[in-house]
């Protein structure tokens, strides 16, 4: 999520090995998930219809799942790209990495011990980049079957955790309040270990698939036309698969759409009145709801929107100019998505004010912001602050 490649500046073909190009799309790709996470936050409410509401039920959930793809291949890339770093080289880009991560974590609280209405990210952004570190030196080729792997036993075990955390009445099992009275986070306000593993918003078994697909994605050769083609072919069929997977199950089994109490349940979350334990919830497809249906349906949507940046930008030149705003938003991904919080905090807003003139504001003030950034300088402050605390000096 950080936007920090450390790569050439080129968009359209390599300028050097692989492993040294910057690929513009993958910016372009943290743009639109960032403005898909402010109309997830600010858009009109799913709920109430309309097509402006229809739109940011597109975004909800799905671009959550494009930035951890996307953090998963910027892992990649710090890691070698095709070529998994070995050696003291390897060492240097681990550490760099586990900063970056506690840095995630450190400031994800900050910003959750605020209580801005908004669910924060970051802690559990950090923890997946943690647990992430020892699949690197993987090439793609296992990587791939780690991914559908995680796929299916990640959600499956989160639901067999929650179980043993909740009690009948709602309530936490004896072993999670001990933890939570032990956890220092828990205790200053933040999410503590347990809301990052199981109870939280993005738990972590149903959210680091997406870090494996991102980290599968990064050790291809994504300059090549074939795979970026294959790319966006694999990313509609997943979705089907995902979403399509859960619409049949609704049609098979009635019951879940009395469960979750929405017919559109198999792909949206807007009007889902219940989330309960009863194992037909594992068939529901919606974004947030952490079933395997969900993972791979947003899985699908995410490189697909890899694909079609990285495609647009090498096929069509203008397409650098009329994306311009959306990549220098991309560029510096970590302090639009930190920068829209403070806003939020800053104009009071204890309920999210979801009219479009906010949300419009929120988009045009923060790409008019990035531009102007990127004229002076190359790194937004939050990503220049990760690069200072994770490389040193080296000699010339």
């Amino acid at each position: 999520m950080t936007g920090e490649l450390e790569t050439a500046e080129s968009g359209r073909g390599p300028v050097g090995p692989p492993s040294t190009v910057r690929l513009v799309g993958l910016d372009l790709a943290r743009g639109v998930a960032v403005f898909g996470m402010f109309a997830a936050h600010l858009a009109p409410d799913p709920a109430f219809g309309g097509a402006s509401a229809f739109f940011a039920e597109l975004t909800r959930g799905r671009s959550s799942a494009l930035f951890a793809v996307l953090a998963g291949t910027t892992l990649a890339f710090l890691t070698g790209r095709p070529t998994p770093k070995a050696g003291a080289e390897r060492t240097r880009a681990l550490l760099g990495i586990a900063i970056r991560a506690g840095v995630l974590i450190v400031v994800g609280t900050l910003l959750t011990r605020m209580g801005t209405p908004i669910a924060v990210i970051l802690p559990y952004y950090g923890l997946c980049l943690l647990l992430a570190l020892p699949l690197t030196r993987l090439p793609a080729g296992t990587l791939v079957p780690i991914a559908a792997g995680s796929a299916l036993v990640g959600p499956q075990l989160l639901y067999l955790l929650r179980d043993l955390t909740f009690q009948e009445n709602g309530g936490h099992a004896e072993w999670a309040r001990a933890v939570y009275a032990l956890d220092p986070a828990s205790r200053a306000g933040g999410d503590g270990i347990v809301d990052l593993l199981i109870t939280g918003n993005y738990p972590v078994p149903a959210w680091l698939p997406f870090f494996v697909v991102g980290l599968a994605l990064g050790r291809l050769d994504l300059t090549a036309e074939v795979v970026r083609a294959r790319l966006l072919v694999l990313g509609p069929a997943l979705a089907v698969l995902g979403y399509g997977g859960s619409w049949l199950a609704f049609q098979l089994f009635p019951y879940i759409v009395w469960i979750s109490g929405a017919p559109s349940a198999w792909w949206s979350e807007a009007e889902i009145t219940v989330v309960t334990d009863d194992p037909a919830w594992l068939l529901v497809g919606a974004p947030h709801t952490e079933t395997t249906f969900a993972t791979v349906g947003n899985a699908g949507v995410a490189i697909f929107v890899i694909a079609a940046a990285l495609i647009a930008l090498d096929r069509w030149p203008t397409a650098h100019r009329l994306a311009a705003p959306l990549i220098a938003v991309g560029t510096m991904s970590l302090s639009a998505y930190v920068g829209h919080l403070l806003a939020i905090e800053l104009m009071g807003m204890e309920q999210l004010d979801r009219r479009l003139p906010v949300l419009a504001t929120f988009v045009v003030v923060t790409a008019a912001g990035a531009l102007l950034w990127r004229r002076f300088l190359r790194r937004g402050p939050l990503e220049y602050l990760m690069h200072v605390m994770t490389h040193r000096r080296r000699p010339a």
